[in-house]
């Protein structure tokens, strides 16, 4: 099994700042979204990524976010292992939101 990349929510605010063009997806179910959630990730649940992939583009790079990091750690394998190029946001929400 290819090792998963991981990006850190530093990492991916800092790239959010400078403009960079980045897709994020956020795999955490409704209610847990309706709290709050990066404005520029696209929302598709967890157990929706299999019946949906042909909304993730397979040419561009995703970093895949949920609450802690380890939903989010299952769906980039799950995504990785079907083609797409992806890297896990480490620590997700709860440590994208501490600053």
């Amino acid at each position: 099994m290819e090792e998963l990349k991981e990006i850190s929510p530093t990492e991916v605010k800092r790239l959010l700042q400078e403009g960079k063009k980045i897709s994020l997806i956020d795999v955490r179910e409704d209610e847990e979204v309706a709290e709050g959630k990066i404005p520029e990730a696209a929302h598709i649940k967890m157990g929706e990524i299999p019946m949906r992939l042909d909304e993730i583009n397979q040419d561009e790079e995703h970093i895949i976010i949920c609450r802690s990091g380890r939903r989010s750690e299952n769906v980039a394998y799950f995504l990785q292992d079907h083609g797409y190029k992806v890297k896990n946001m480490t620590g997700g929400m709860l440590e994208f939101n501490k600053d």
